[in-house]
């Protein structure tokens, strides 16, 4: 299928336009689409902004703290150049080793250093018993009928129902 718009290449974005109700279908080849603001994967490649903006506040660190640099976790080794490469922690440990680093990399992507939003607080042990023993009686059950033993079925089923 040919572009609507130039009329030479092959289209590969295929545009449906409702206007007022009305439905339009338009094919375009890449660089018409290009040239009319479409991003295709043909001709962008997609943006990590917040990649580029983790790598621009280490590149400040970085350059502020120069000599640190070779400050290497005692427990995998990595340094701290390292992980302005790579942009993970090795271990653990690394968070203590590193700690005024990232704390001040910390300041720079969030404004601050310290959680100020909801804690997480895990569920209650009643709540997660429960769901263990519904879980638990659940796969028992469906081996019950699998296995046709439909007495023990029935009585699972009535657990289950008590339970939950």
């Amino acid at each position: 299928m040919l572009c609507d718009a130039c009329r030479e290449a092959d289209a590969s974005v295929h545009l449906t336009k409702v206007v007022e109700g009305e439905v339009t279908l338009v094919h375009l080849c890449a660089g018409c689409a290009a040239e009319r603001g479409i991003e295709t994967t043909a001709h962008t490649t997609p943006k990590n902004v917040l990649g580029e903006f983790l790598h621009a506040a280490q590149q400040q660190v970085a350059s502020e703290k120069g000599a640190g640099d070779e400050t290497a976790c005692t427990f995998c080794r990595l340094t701290l150049r390292e992980f302005r490469a790579v942009g993970r922690l090795g271990c653990g440990n690394c968070y203590a080793t590193f700690e005024p680093s990232l704390r001040q990399l910390l300041r720079r992507v969030h404004g601050n250093a310290q959680h100020v939003g909801r804690k997480y607080l895990p569920p209650a042990t009643e709540i997660l018993a429960k769901a263990t023993t519904v879980g638990e009686l659940r796969d028992r059950l469906r081996r019950a009928i699998v296995s046709e033993e439909f007495e023990l079925a029935a009585s699972l089923r009535d657990q289950l129902r008590d339970v939950e």
